[in-house]
């Protein structure tokens, strides 16, 4: 049984990277965890937040709901957008495979920065689904040895 973390996020390609990873990695008996993680910046609108967040997370768990045998959890966390939380999360559940939608916004970028140690006991595969069609001009460049990950950037042309 694998567990495999899907991150949620409002962008058109965290759910082509859902799709992706149920059509292709997903087998009998494994648990997709859909993960969100709102801001804490406005301690006022932590309650929305956390409300939309998991409203969206059950809109991803409605893809799930077309693969028979799919296993979903959900969790809705607050954190930063810097993806230490993700990090922490993937560690504590002890995924064996992280799922995102890469776009220019996206944490991982600032999650493999060379000032973020949180990456670098994260131990498992991380797979980042890009949209050719998105405006993301950057690749993900990998430079530590010591960096327990396997990582993988997926460009898929259609998903439909």
């Amino acid at each position: 049984m694998e567990k495999i973390v899907v991150v949620v996020e409002e962008v058109e390609v965290a759910r082509t990277a859902l799709q992706w990873a149920l059509q292709n990695i997903l087998r009998c008996g494994d648990v997709v965890t859909l993960l969100h993680v709102y801001p804490s910046r406005n301690k006022k609108k932590l309650r929305r937040l956390r409300l939309k967040g998991f409203q969206l997370a059950l809109s991803f768990r409605d893809i799930c709901h077309a693969f028979p045998n799919t296993k979903t959890e959900i969790v809705v966390t607050e954190g930063e957008q810097d993806g230490r939380r993700i990090a922490a999360v993937v560690r504590e559940i002890g995924a064996s495979t992280l799922v995102l939608g890469l776009h220019d916004r996206s944490f991982l970028y600032r999650l493999i920065s060379p000032q973020n140690n949180s990456i670098r006991n994260l131990d498992c595969k991380v797979l980042a689904v890009k949209d050719p069609t998105s405006l993301t001009s950057r690749s993900i460049p990998i430079q530590w040895s010591s960096t327990k990950m396997d990582f993988s950037q997926i460009e898929i042309s259609m998903l439909r």
